[in-house]
């Protein structure tokens, strides 16, 4: 079965940096697509960025655009997500997700699979 394990949140000073993890298992995801979402308390899940696993596409929300990138390592089965110059408004809980039909995507229900999250808060 698939399964999606995100990694490397925590606390930083607004202007820092952190990079998350999603570790992906399960199956080989040529075709995929994967997608980081962030979701804060009271707020609808917001759509982050995009990568297509084979070919390396990418698109990024307007919010972090320049801020953030997104980037796999085929030999980890692994995508990450570096976030710099960090605000107050990326608190949230973020989620790496994974559509099978390998697209580039940006509604949440549009994703299969889905991993726990992790915490990222910003301090000002």
């Amino acid at each position: 079965q698939v399964q999606l394990v995100e990694s490397g949140g925590g606390l930083v000073q607004a202007g820092g940096s952190l990079r998350l993890s999603c570790a992906a298992s399960g199956r080989t995801f040529s075709g995929y697509t994967m997608g980081w979402f962030r979701q804060a308390p009271g707020k609808e899940r917001e759509f982050v960025a995009a990568i297509r696993w084979s070919g390396g596409s990418t698109y990024y929300g307007d919010s972090v655009k320049g801020r953030f990138t997104i980037s796999r390592d085929n030999a980890k089965n692994t995508v990450y997500l570096q976030m710099n110059s960090l605000k107050p408004e990326d608190t949230a809980v973020y989620y790496c997700a994974a559509n099978r039909h390998g697209l580039l995507i940006f509604t949440p229900s549009r994703y299969d699979y889905w991993g726990q999250g992790t915490q990222v808060t910003v301090s000002s």
